[in-house]
């Protein structure tokens, strides 16, 4: 059986993949109650605005927004389980339903992938989603006292394990490290994945994907993308890239940039532009797919999906305007030491 990292690679030479867009601009749209949010759980707290959660009160909504993503033509569905850990709960006081939300998630979005693979032969990929949490190991909250972190490195290891544990159960193809704001965070996503997999006795493929806070190219922690993919590089992500904070007018630099240095597939997530002064995001379908047909287009990417702001109208529009267009070819850097502060280093031979 072939798994799922050489499935990927494979249909990822034929042709551009798509993968999906937002799934908080569609709940949104929905405007659901508190009723609907909070089910029959009896949690102690309020649950209006906590998306993860629908999975267990209305999965049908999260079934209709991932079957209109791969009506769209999404190649990936990701989870709708970005806040599905347990610190993220704990602002909703729902830690103890992380587990069953993100079997629920995977599930959902697995038995979707399927039935839409058996219809036409066409491989579907699950990506189980991990957000970077509302903490950081980088910085601190604190301005006074720049030594203090509100968690330990080994805390956060055992958040993301456990939700990577279940989005796995649940049918995940792929765990999804995104909008990686804080490069220490990323480290222990994947220093979490890599103890699962010693669990499972089987890889768990990993895709990573860094957000910028700034246009100079670099995210939170500092990073430059350069140095980025330095740092995580050995954890042989299947996808690296970019998602979340500008639309893809703002990443194009940092795109080509990825594009000369990864020897793995390039997934772009922009937003759908950039939001308006009510905190909108406006950006037309065929515009959005415009901007990105252009990387398709100079052979920069290998899978094309949206972030904050994008519909399946996003989605359909991407994946009309790169039908027929070549992949990018991943390139064979030399082998020589790259190593990574903030600032990428090589050490010459």
């Amino acid at each position: 059986m072939t798994n799922a990292r050489e499935c990927l690679l494979a249909e990822a030479a034929k042709r551009v993949l798509i993968s999906d867009g937002a799934f908080g601009t569609q709940i949104q749209n929905r405007k659901l109650s508190e009723a609907d949010y909070a089910g029959d759980l009896n949690l102690p707290a309020d649950q209006k605005g906590n998306n993860d959660i629908l999975a267990l009160t209305r999965p049908d909504v999260i079934a209709d927004i991932t079957r209109a993503y791969l009506d769209a033509g999404s190649d990936i569905v990701s989870t709708n389980t970005f806040s599905a850990n347990t610190i993220s709960q704990a602002d909703y006081k729902a830690e103890d339903k992380v587990d069953a939300i993100n079997v629920e998630s995977a599930r959902i979005a697995r038995e979707l992938a399927d039935e839409y693979a058996a219809k036409d032969g066409r491989p579907r990929f699950v990506a189980g989603a991990i957000g970077p949490t509302n903490k950081t190991l980088s910085l601190s909250p604190d301005v006074e006292d720049p030594g203090y972190r509100e968690i330990t490195f080994d805390h956060l290891v055992e958040v993301y394990r456990q939700q990577a544990a279940g989005l796995v159960k649940g049918g995940a193809d792929f765990i999804l490290i995104e909008t990686v704001f804080d490069t220490l965070n990323a480290k222990a996503g994947i220093f979490a994945v890599k103890k699962l997999e010693r669990e499972l006795g089987r890889e768990v493929p990993i895709m990573m994907s860094m957000t910028l806070t700034d246009l100079s190219g670099r995210n939170l922690s500092g990073h430059t993308v350069e140095a980025f993919w330095h740092s995580v590089r050995h954890a042989r992500p299947v996808t690296i890239g970019l998602n979340c904070s500008f639309g893809a007018e703002q990443l194009r630099p940092h795109v080509q940039l990825l594009a000369k240095l990864a020897d793995t597939l390039v997934m772009v997530y922009p937003n759908a532009g950039l939001p308006n002064e009510l905190g909108e995001y406006d950006e037309e379908p065929d515009t959005t797919a415009a901007l990105v047909k252009a990387w398709a287009d100079k052979g920069q990417v290998n899978i094309l999906g949206g972030c904050c702001g994008s519909t399946p109208e996003h989605i359909a529009a991407m994946a009309k305007a790169v039908v027929g267009l070549p992949p990018r070819e991943l390139p064979e850097p030399p082998t020589v030491m790259r190593l990574a502060g903030l600032e990428p280093f090589e050490i010459a031979a």
